[in-house]
């Protein structure tokens, strides 16, 4: 599963809900869940929120549920920081948060993941990406996510990257394609990527899940209901097969 959690408020940053969200997410009982702007810590939130966690809020996602999680900050201010996260059911037997940060005000990572499965010899391989907004920061974004597939996962090894790419053009697919024989499993299953934002209303297809030495059943982005009401990005779910 992969969701954009807008740091934890609806649209316009209106209402808190991550206590919404949490139960929305352990609904869907995914084994391994990627997140994008989760918020680390944010002092002035937490004096004004009265359900504000007392634990970063990917601890407070992962809850009892998901055992282990792994985070990498990339946004750093005065009041706190955000950045992205994995949950996960199985160990995390190690985790690198890449700064794939282009000049400017935009700070962007990619966090790199490898995980031990029960009754598998080799490391399951899963990337948590948030890209830019800019074109052009993108394309670097999507070379340095090919040059960490090259140098970091096995060629053999399964793989699965998952996020928010910002890529209403489409432009990934083939640089993923060429650069680390990734393929998306929406394209995949119904011939376009899946319409994610905004969630009341998809329009463009932000989001994705791309996978390379795996099977996958079943890709489906959850319905409006409650979802639409919990982030600004519907979320993506998909059965991998391994």
């Amino acid at each position: 599963m992969t969701v954009n959690t807008h740091k934890g408020f609806t649209a316009l940053n209106r209402k808190f809900i991550l206590p919404e969200l949490r139960e929305a997410v352990r609904t869907v009982g995914a084994d391994v869940v990627f997140l994008q702007e989760v918020q680390g810590t944010h002092d002035r939130h937490a004096k004004r929120h009265t359900n504000w966690p007392e634990a970063p809020h990917y601890e407070f996602l992962a809850d009892t549920m998901w055992p282990q999680f792994a985070y990498g900050r990339n946004a750093v201010y005065p009041k706190g920081h955000h950045g992205n996260a994995v949950l996960s059911k199985f160990p995390i037997v190690s985790h690198t948060n890449h700064d794939v940060s282009i000049a400017g005000p935009e700070k962007r990572g990619l966090l790199h993941c490898a995980l031990r499965l029960p009754g598998r010899v080799g490391e399951v391989h899963v990337i948590c990406a948030h890209l830019g907004l800019a074109e052009s920061h993108r394309q670097q974004q999507l070379e340095l996510l090919c040059h960490i597939v090259r140098d970091e996962v096995p060629a053999d090894a399964p793989l699965v990257v998952a996020g928010d790419f910002n890529d209403w053009r489409g432009r990934a697919h083939e640089v993923l394609a060429e650069g680390a024989n990734l393929r998306e499993v929406f394209l995949q299953a119904n011939g376009a990527a899946a319409k994610t934002f905004p969630a009341r209303f998809p329009l463009l297809s932000l989001d994705r899940i791309y996978v390379r030495n795996a099977g996958v059943h079943s890709p489906v982005v959850l319905p409006r209901k409650p979802w639409s009401h919990l982030s600004d990005h519907a979320p993506l779910v998909a059965e991998i097969e391994l």
